[in-house]
């Protein structure tokens, strides 16, 4: 991160400066050759201004003061020449008449680079009208002069490089302390970590970093909710398996000691029924196991017929509420009343609400399953001694059963179906029965139309 956030910013920053720079040098650099252009072409027309006509010819009277001043220059030599029609009229006559690098300043005015003696000179040309044949000032000059201005700009300019190598420092150190906080928030993380699971204060982090660290802080917290609840999971599971597999224990060898045949099947039917008893324990504790409030979207969810679940699960327990002498009754209701969600787990949720009411509903009661529509709801009421009010909220925990229970269940049943209820969105509520008993609702938040009623819905 810091190395990504250096070549975000110190990039650019260098680019900035350098292009800037650059630009600065060359536009100097044009700004010192037009300044020195035009002290040549001031140069020339001087001497322009001493050309006369006699007739058609162009005559120039330069006196030896006059010349010795156009000539004189402390650094730089310079040289002239008078031309008429390519004709040499005075001065030196080797000056070039072309060159590179022109420039134009004007109408009859120029300058332009060139190389006389082995030497770069600039050249300034002026064109003089006149009744003959147009005459033509040359006034050339060395570049000491320009070449010393060049060097002194870049001296000038040095303090560039020292203004990027400071930008490129500042950078790095304001880099440097906004990256230390997460450092810092990376430490206290790596040393309570491995040891706890508690919240790390927040008071001195960035206001920019807070809610980073109130995530991470509401992570910790979630992760600490899974652990303790695990935790306490596999301690009333083991607490709640001891109990059934001493039972076996017992029976096994109660078995073993029998003394003749009809014992013996004694015990083994009280062995297979505690071996039912430990198998659906183990059923529910790896449902439960399995299924996580928070992973509602894990689910796939598709239209289910909450008037079939309840005659296909009520078909499964018909004949273990015949055996305890219930009439289990599916009320009448609509055609189809149809839901989304996942169908295991809804039957493996009514069955559970199905097979308490029938634990706890004495013989001659009766149990009846209920389906309205608006909203979609699934009810399960039964005839027994029902639940008291201040136990209601209680029952839905796990291993918890109401007291004055009695039968094997084992406090798990309502957990699941609490669960299963969660990952659909719906709710499930305890109220009592219209025949004295209890009533668990599964109340969904929407139906869907039916395919055979398309206008039927919640």
């Amino acid at each position: 991160m810091q190395r990504e956030l250096l070549g975000r910013l110190l990039g650019p920053v260098l680019v900035i400066i350098l292009v800037t720079g650059a630009a600065t040098a060359f536009l100097a650099h044009e700004v010192v050759e037009a300044v020195f252009d035009r002290w040549l072409l001031d140069a020339a027309h001087s001497l322009a201004a001493q050309v006369r006509y006699a007739g058609t010819r162009a005559v120039v009277e330069l006196s030896p003061q006059a010349e010795a001043m156009l000539r004189y220059d402390v650094v730089d030599r310079v040289s002239y020449e008078v031309l008429q029609g390519g004709t040499h009229l005075i001065g030196d006559g080797d000056l070039p008449r072309h060159g590179d690098y022109q420039d134009r300043f004007g109408h009859g005015e120029w300058a332009y680079g060139a190389v006389l003696r082995n030497k770069r000179v600039r050249i300034a040309a002026v064109q003089v009208p006149g009744p003959g044949e147009p005459t033509l000032v040359l006034v050339a000059e060395t570049q000491a002069k320009r070449d010393e201005a060049t060097r002194s700009l870049l001296v000038v300019l040095a303090p560039v490089v020292a203004l990027v190598l400071l930008a490129a420092v500042a950078v790095a150190i304001a880099v440097r302390r906004t990256v230390r906080p997460l450092e810092r928030m990376a430490a206290v993380w790596n040393e309570r970590s491995h040891a706890s699971l508690d919240p790390m204060p927040t008071h001195d982090v960035p206001r920019e970093l807070r809610p980073f660290a109130l995530a991470l802080n509401d992570l910790l917290g979630r992760v600490r909710e899974l652990v303790l609840r695990e935790r306490h999971f596999a301690s009333t599971a083991a607490h709640q398996l001891r109990t059934p597999l001493a039972g076996l224990q017992l029976g096994i060898a109660r078995a073993a000691r029998c003394p003749d045949l009809q014992s013996t099947r004694m015990a083994l039917r009280g062995l297979e029924t505690t071996t039912q008893h430990t198998a659906r324990l183990l059923q529910q504790l790896l449902l439960l196991a399995r299924l996580d409030p928070e992973g509602r979207g894990s689910i796939e969810l598709v239209p289910v017929d909450l008037v079939a679940l309840a005659r296909e699960v009520g078909e499964a327990y018909m004949d273990a509420a015949m055996e305890r002498d219930i009439a289990l009754e599916l009320a009448p209701a609509r055609p189809e009343v149809i839901v989304r969600g996942e169908v295991d787990l809804l039957r493996e949720a009514l069955g559970n609400l199905i097979d308490n009411a029938i634990r706890y509903t004495p013989g001659g009661g009766q149990v009846v399953l209920a389906i309205s529509h608006d909203p979609p709801c699934i009810s399960v009421s039964d005839s027994g001694p029902g639940i008291r009010p201040e136990e209601r909220g209680k029952v839905f925990e796990r291993f918890v059963r109401g007291e004055g229970t009695v039968g094997d269940g084992s406090g798990l049943g309502l957990a699941i179906v609490r669960e299963i209820v969660a990952l659909h969105g719906a709710e499930v509520q305890l109220q009592p029965a219209p025949a004295g008993g209890a009533q668990f609702v599964l109340r969904f938040s929407s139906s869907m139309p039916s395919p055979g009623c398309p206008d039927c819905t919640a």
